[in-house]
């Protein structure tokens, strides 16, 4: 365990339910929505170099469609700071909450170096994101200048500050060494929610990345599951100044289940 990046106690086998229904016939639409996840993910390695030249909104939409390629239909509740530096906080619970924070507003993702090694997404994160060494302790306060500095800059970056990914039904504490960053910086944080249900309402696991378990195995449960939703609930901003420590802030910042919605119009992507 690292005191940068806890490890969350929630396992494949306790805590991840196995897609249901999973047939013969289940087997080539589950092989068809991998090819489009795929396809897309190799469209953004080829547009990568153009970095900040890709308008924002087509960033959201191929990020919502890396989703909605995996089979999972997207609710978003509430809209992000549309400019100027911002961290965004959420909770985490499985690769897909990547392209559901970036579709909020796109970001400097916050990731772990192994991150790096992902086949096919890793070369698009290597392009963008800010990587931290969970094994370095010592290397925490350099990790926190370089946010502080690109979100000086205007950037947005985006972080999972429970430091795991936890299963949907649990969930961690935000750590609070990302949110001096944003205190240094004298930025807005912005906190994000985000629920995994099927579409009767119940909350699943079955998207979760979590303890031991593969990337393909995470990959193969989404893609043969049905009628998952991502909820994205994103919270009203918490302004520079309004706390006077890291401490407060990440508690402020921390997503509670009865917490109000920043706003109220909904966009459901079918």
């Amino acid at each position: 365990m690292s005191a940068w990046l806890p490890t969350a106690p929630c396992t494949p086998r306790a805590c991840v339910e196995a897609s249901a229904g999973v047939t013969a016939r289940a087997v080539p639409r589950a092989v068809l929505r991998l090819t489009g996840v795929l396809l897309l993910l190799l469209a953004g390695i080829a547009l990568s170099p153009l970095g900040a030249r890709i308008p924002a909104p087509m960033v959201r939409r191929w990020c919502r469609w890396i989703v909605r390629a995996a089979g999972v239909r997207v609710r978003v509740t509430g809209a992000a700071v549309p400019t100027g530096g911002l961290l965004l906080v959420a909770n985490h619970i499985s690769w897909l909450d990547i392209p559901l924070l970036a579709a909020v507003r796109p970001a400097r993702m916050l990731a772990k170096t192994e991150v790096r090694r992902w086949p096919v997404a890793g070369p698009v994160a290597a392009r963008a994101a800010l990587f931290i060494d969970r094994d370095r302790l010592r290397a925490l306060p350099d990790t926190v200048a370089r946010i502080a500095r690109a979100l000086r800059e205007g950037a947005a970056v985006a972080a999972f500050p429970e430091g795991s990914t936890w299963c949907g039904r649990a969930q961690g504490t935000f750590r609070r060494a990302v949110f001096q960053a944003a205190l240094d910086a004298g930025v807005p944080v912005q906190p994000v929610r985000i629920r995994y249900r099927l579409t009767g309402g119940t909350t699943t696991t079955a998207p979760a990345f979590v303890g031991d378990d593969t990337l393909l195995a995470s990959l193969w449960r989404v893609a043969t599951a049905r009628d998952l939703v991502a909820e994205v609930e994103v919270r009203a901003p918490i302004p520079p100044g309004t706390h006077p420590d890291r401490r407060s802030l990440a508690h402020s910042a921390q997503p509670q289940e009865m917490a109000a919605p920043a706003w109220t119009h909904t966009v459901l992507v079918a």
